[in-house]
């Protein structure tokens, strides 16, 4: 959940024996091995994802796949209700204990780590009866939290330019925990260390700017491995008392300057200044951000590209995945005209583009451009081309190559790549592409489609 935006949430249930995960070393931006896209799975239940799992994620060469809070909610049709906790059950309405165990299961045995979306900022607000049967009240969660657990200020988040009305107050409404304490510090450890018992691989952190750094330092120094991999939510605003990179302490940040920029380039500017895109814009480190086209927050606020934004945002997904900075998200969700609408079918996924399910995850320009990130891994950028406009290309060293045509007109010319000479698949449109000798090769880059060609993909 975005800092400005609806509502966030915390999540699972506390018990559990608990499973010593062996470290992967120090907090790391991009998550540790050789696949660094993670699929966000917007809302699935988690049945669903241990298909997706199975069926495309882990043949298409994902290597994480992010699942919605899994934990008892407040209940209602929102999406937003998920991000209302009123216990640490896993009991909300995209699947039990058993479902969401055999999620993970699942998806490990297709080769897909799983990231679970953690809201331990806030509980609810308003008071009634969960998902999982738990009766609840704002501020006492029987068994749980009660008054004492929560921030004295009861008023919501009003100045970003004031660190303690931003970490003391309420997100819009939203009974805000009080990190600073132990006993809170505790359980939400014990949470999050039931869900490594599970078989979790690290968490994305929901609303990190609205507790300490110091506070989720402390927290994630309990858990049964202390470097599991997080990412936090940590979203940038110029001049704000809180700061991104006051997180990289202990995990990965999302760098939503990344998806901004790209809306305003794709719509109104130049692909061609995309050329030192990343760290030479002011972003993060590339090995500390944690980078998107859209999220399920900015494709309803409007602040990014979206799936309704058409050849625009395919275009930008194929750039992210093709371009070496940061660790990519992919965003799959659902069609919405109502921002606050919930998931078709309570969350099911039956089939993919049926029942306004978008599932971008498996677009075949989006899904082929992984397998590029996978094969270019560790490469450089190499041979930039841009025609001073809207037509882009760029190698990664000697494994692939890439070309985006954003102009409204079909561009034919001859690209200089560094590519081993072969036959090679374009991995958009399956079309065969010869490099010559000393590198070169010709083709047509049909308006608002790209070019990617990369070891592994021949003819």
């Amino acid at each position: 959940m975005a800092s400005r935006s609806l509502a966030a949430a915390l999540a699972l249930v506390a018990g559990a024996a608990v499973v010593t995960i062996a470290p992967t070393g120090a907090a790391q931006a991009a998550p540790p091995g050789t696949k660094d896209v993670t699929a966000v799975l917007f809302e699935w239940r988690f049945a669903s994802v241990a298909q997706a799992c199975t069926s495309t994620l882990g043949p298409s060469g994902y290597g994480y796949v992010q699942v919605s809070p899994p934990q008892e909610h407040i209940q209602g049709s929102q999406w937003w209700t998920s991000y209302q906790p009123v216990s640490y059950r896993i009991a909300g309405r995209l699947g039990d204990r058993t479902a969401f165990t055999n999620m993970v299961n699942a998806c490990h045995a297709a080769g897909v780590k799983v990231v679970v979306d953690t809201v331990i900022n806030h509980m609810s607000a308003g008071s009634g009866t969960g998902t999982g049967g738990s009766s609840y009240s704002k501020y006492n969660y029987p068994g749980v939290y009660s008054d004492p657990d929560f921030d004295n200020c009861k008023s919501q988040v009003s100045n970003y330019q004031d660190r303690w009305n931003v970490q003391n107050c309420e997100l819009v409404g939203l009974a805000d925990l009080d990190t600073g304490e132990d006993y809170v510090r505790g359980r939400i450890a014990a949470y999050l260390n039931d869900l490594l018992s599970l078989g979790v691989d690290g968490f994305r952190i929901d609303a990190s700017k609205h507790m300490a750094a110091a506070d989720l330092a402390n927290i994630k120094s309990r858990l049964s491995n202390p470097n599991v991999y997080w990412k936090h939510e940590v979203i940038y605003g110029a001049g704000e008392a809180v700061q991104p990179d006051e997180y990289l302490g202990s995990g990965d940040v999302q760098e939503f300057r990344y998806a901004y920029d790209l809306k305003r380039l794709f719509n109104n500017e130049r692909l061609a200044y995309l050329k030192n895109y990343g760290e030479g814009w002011g972003y993060l480190s590339s090995g500390k951000a944690s980078v998107f086209v859209d999220n399920h927050d900015t494709e309803r606020n409007g602040s990014t590209l979206s799936y309704k934004s058409g050849a625009n945002y395919t275009l930008a997904n194929v750039f992210m995945l093709a371009w070496p900075y940061g660790a990519p998200d992919i965003n799959s969700g659902y069609e919405w005209s109502n921002a606050d609408a919930g998931p078709p079918n309570g969350g099911t996924v039956n089939a993919c583009w049926q029942d306004g399910w978008k599932c971008q995850h498996a677009w075949p320009e989006i899904k082929a451009m992984v397998g590029f990130r996978n094969a270019t891994r560790g490469q450089a950028v190499v041979n930039w081309w841009d025609n001073g406009y809207q037509a882009i290309a760029f190698g990664r060293g000697t494994k692939g190559y890439v070309v985006v045509n954003h102009e409204g007109i079909a561009l034919n010319r001859s690209f200089q790549t560094q590519l081993p000479a072969g036959n090679y698949r374009n991995v958009q449109n399956g079309a065969c592409v010869t490099v010559n000798s000393t590198g070169w090769f010709t083709a047509t880059v049909a308006p608002q489609t790209t070019l990617a060609l990369h070891a592994g993909a021949g003819c």
